[in-house]
């Protein structure tokens, strides 16, 4: 699994255009192993509300006692505090509205990955209950109004809400997405441009599958709507052509200069140069390439990085396959995301068994798919099938794909237990957002405070 750190060396040095593939292509020596990133609410225990990034008991007051106490090395945005990079390889950063991201470490196999992730939570959810505090997984932050949640004070931020606002209303949803999701997101290899195409292709087709499986954002600012994702809808109102699904993966050939032109043909939303963060479009990164950035300077191999890291595709694509479908679940269920897409990816009868069953919907489809799940969960419709009886099928395969790795010991047997929460999911027709639904008006009574008690991550002891 490759990082960006790899770059350093070219980052400055001249693109030319045939160069440009190589950002999709896995390096030398690359393995298949398993990362995992959980997107967390951290919100007042009393109230559910986020704590704000200032303060002594906000954001960046956490961060700095996890240096002092934790060690590691500081992320900063200018003089602001974003993320400590971990002595173990561990990151945790702050999204734009003071989500915490936790991204592990790569791994070899799932049980090590969901260890390590959990000791990592728990840990750092016994000090934010030191701040009055509860750190709470899932698709959204659920008592907030897209206008009470603070923003982290970085420049970067303050330029994307700009362009995303002179979109209009085809960038509405981009506050919300920006300022109030979360997401459980993993990451996976690929090792030859065809291992690339096999991949990305089950995963692009079986992403609205997995998201209408894992809804589970129903609320927003405390109240229930009938939308049981609403990060989903978000997403499908932030420029839609950047978000979805990724042009080329389900056609045939899926190359990387497939991938280049693709992406060459989206505007890039802002460059990082000795002046800060600046907008870079409307032009595409095609037209930059050509004709330079409007400061006279020529596009270098940090700004196609960047550029591509400003694509916001259902599977994010680069020298690893970054799965972004679904919302988050609740805490003890959330290695059967990782579990799920390591089994269908890793395993090849899986992955193209996998691949036949969902091969013939069209992209079309898929979308209309995606516009649907946000209120339709396990009754949404993939062409003229149920997502209820796929998503059984995928998880036959994700199953089946993992038993394999096991009996290779490149998986220790304890992982097919993550796949359960799925199975009664399917079992009683009733999605993490539609549970969270019927206790918060029962088991709960409408309060916030019950609800944290319930999903909040809980804190090593």
């Amino acid at each position: 699994m490759s990082t960006r750190g790899e770059e350093s060396g070219r980052d400055r040095l001249p693109l030319r255009m045939p160069d440009l593939h190589e950002a999709f292509l896995a390096p030398q020596g690359t393995r298949e192993r398993i990362g995992l990133e959980v997107e967390a609410g951290v919100l007042d225990e009393t109230t559910g509300l986020a704590a704000p990034y200032a303060g002594p008991h906000g954001m960046a007051a956490l961060l700095h006692q996890v240096l002092r106490e934790w060690g590691g090395s500081p992320q900063w945005a200018g003089d602001v505090l974003t993320g400590v990079h971990l002595p173990d390889g561990t990151k945790l950063t702050l999204e734009h509205g003071g989500q915490l991201e936790y991204s592990s470490p790569p791994a070899d196999d799932l049980v090590t990955l969901v260890t390590a992730m959990r000791v990592a939570m728990e840990d750092l959810a016994a000090l934010a209950q030191q701040h009055g505090l509860a750190i709470v997984p899932g698709g959204n932050l659920p008592f907030n109004r897209v206008d009470t949640a603070t923003w982290v004070p970085t420049a970067r931020g303050g330029v994307m809400r700009t362009y995303f606002a002179g979109l209009g209303p085809q960038g509405e949803g981009a506050p919300h997405i920006m300022r109030l999701s979360t997401s459980t997101q993993t990451t996976l290899d690929h090792l030859s441009e065809d291992d690339l195409a096999s991949k990305l292709r089950v995963q692009v087709a079986a992403s609205p599958v997995v998201a209408a499986l894992l809804v589970n954002s129903p609320l927003y600012a405390g109240r229930l709507d009938g939308v049981l994702s609403h990060r989903c809808r978000d997403w499908l109102r932030m420029d839609p052509g950047r978000v979805g699904s990724p042009g080329p993966a389900l056609r045939t050939p899926l190359t990387a200069r497939a991938l280049t032109d693709w992406a060459l043909s989206m505007p890039m939303i802002y460059r990082h140069g000795p002046g800060g963060y600046r907008l870079a479009g409307p032009q595409t990164f095609a037209d930059h390439l050509r004709d330079g950035f409007d400061d006279g300077t020529a596009p270098h191999w940090e700004d196609w990085l960047s550029h591509l890291d400003q694509i916001y595709t259902t599977v994010r694509v680069r020298r690893t396959l970054e799965t972004r479908a679904p919302d988050g679940p609740p805490y003890p269920y959330i290695p059967a995301v990782p579990a799920l897409w390591t089994g269908l990816t890793y395993h090849a009868p899986s992955r193209a068994a996998a691949w036949e069953l969902l091969r013939h919907y069209t992209p079309e489809e898929s979308n209309a798919a995606q516009q649907a799940l946000p209120t339709a969960g396990l009754a949404t419709r993939l062409g003229g099938d149920g997502v209820r009886d796929l998503a059984r099928q995928l998880l036959g395969l994700a199953r089946a794909g993992l038993r394999a790795r096991i009996r290779s010991g490149l998986e220790q047997p304890e992982a097919l237990a993550f796949l359960e929460p799925l199975d009664e999911i399917l079992d009683t027709d009733e999605t993490f957002a539609e549970q969270t639904a019927r206790r918060w008006r029962t088991t709960y009574r409408h309060d916030p405070a019950r609800y944290i008690a319930a999903h909040r991550i809980p804190p090593a002891t």
